[in-house]
């Protein structure tokens, strides 16, 4: 005689029958679920490090590309300005080259204009002290508050840069650069240069140095005339319209281009990130990382799932409902998410902190965190889904034919 599902609950001797259909007690079902998960403890480390590898790839790329975001709007965020005037045809900040020289007459004279700040930026040879040399890229403006002059000063001041071939760099390039502290000398573009203050985090997205100086500095060792500038940042006057500044300023320049603050940052974000396949290549290997998370997640929840079928005829011929195995199957899966998203954000911090002297920069904020959360919990739950479509077809009467 078969057993079906519907079928009264068998009672043992001595003992209370078991519960009726949807019965069993909820308590039973998180015991269940652990019980299953650290009964097969090769599986277990399998899942987890499937987990923990999912976390850690994803977290550093997308940490990474969050870093890298924040690298290439560096200098727009410690820029304070409206509009841009930039030589036609620029690409990014860190794609320099020269305005004219009549920029700044000629925004100055225009209705509507508060101030006007005038940078010159270009890639430099520096040669180290004891030999050999690298490519920076120099960054000369005026010494004044709301410049672009280094910010994250540890050693010296901005202010020290008003001496004759002083410099700014930051300590993660030291051995990039080939010094070792403040006051160390070397030359750009065969030209002798001080290092007068120091600054911490500065990087550039390009991996170059960035080289601070004055605006007069920065074109004499750039060979510009001394009205040439790459950029001319303009502050807009109270009340004025930052559309019609647009226009009259594009009027008097036909051969710049006027951006916004805004337009100038979100054009250099694009071009690094997308158009040269650096932020695309960020994302895929963020997907990967989900892809074989889930894979390995899936494939060792439906073993473990398999190997206790046996266990879950039974309970569904002692009464328990499909709902109380998937619950089951569902915690168990959670289970897995808890502890490798634990241990993979642990694994994560402790690379995110042995890099921060590096010229990587990866970053992790508490948005990013819940984010890996919601996708740790939601893959391991997709693939205890997948293991579900097992067990609800189950005939409890597979317990009895053998």
């Amino acid at each position: 005689m078969h057993t079906t599902a519907d079928a009264a609950p068998i009672a043992l001797p001595g003992r209370p029958a078991p519960a009726r259909k949807g019965m069993m007690r909820l308590p039973m079902i998180p015991k269940l679920a652990y019980r299953n998960l650290f009964h097969d403890r090769l599986g277990l480390v399998v899942t987890i490090v499937g987990i923990v590898f999912s976390v850690v790839l994803v977290s550093f790329q997308i940490g990474l590309y969050l870093g890298s975001e924040n690298r290439i709007a560096a200098m727009f965020d410690h820029a304070e300005g409206d509009l841009w005037v930039v030589p036609l045809g620029t690409k990014s900040f860190d794609d320099p080259a020269m305005l004219s020289g009549r920029e700044r007459h000629s925004v100055l004279s225009t209705p509507g204009v508060a101030s006007v700040q005038e940078l010159a930026v270009g890639f430099v040879n520096w040669r180290k002290p004891k030999g050999g040399s690298t490519a920076a890229l120099l960054v000369g403006s005026e010494i004044r508050e709301g410049s672009t002059l280094p910010w994250s000063v540890t050693e010296g001041s901005a202010s020290a840069l008003a001496a004759p071939s002083a410099v700014a760099v930051d300590s993660t390039y030291f051995q990039e650069l080939g010094i070792t502290r403040m006051g160390d000398r070397a030359e750009i573009n065969n030209m002798d240069v001080t290092v007068q203050a120091v600054t911490k985090g500065i990087r550039s997205f390009t991996t170059l140095p960035y080289v601070f100086t004055t605006l007069s500095t920065a074109r004499t060792l750039l060979g510009a005339p001394a009205d040439q500038s790459s950029y001319t940042l303009v502050k807009a006057a109270p009340g004025t319209s930052i559309e019609d500044l647009r226009a009259a300023i594009a009027k008097r320049l036909p051969d710049a281009e006027i951006l916004t603050h805004a337009e100038f940052r979100k054009r250099s974000l694009d071009y690094w990130l997308f158009e040269t396949g650096a932020g695309a290549a960020l994302i895929a290997g963020a997907l990967l990382g989900i892809i074989v998370g889930m894979v390995i997640v899936a494939q060792t929840l439906y073993a473990s799932t398999k190997d206790h079928l046996n266990e879950f005829a039974t309970l569904r011929a002692l009464g328990a409902s499909a709902g109380y195995i998937n619950k089951v199957i569902l915690i168990q899966a959670m289970l897995s998410a808890m502890i490798g998203y634990v241990l993979g954000m642990a694994l994560s911090l402790a690379v995110i902190w042995a890099a921060e002297d590096s010229t990587l920069l990866i970053v992790m904020t508490p948005n990013l965190a819940l984010m890996l959360l919601a996708l740790t919990v939601g893959m391991c739950v997709l693939a205890a889904i997948c293991a579900i479509f097992k067990v609800i077809r189950i005939d409890p009467a597979v317990v009895f034919s053998r």
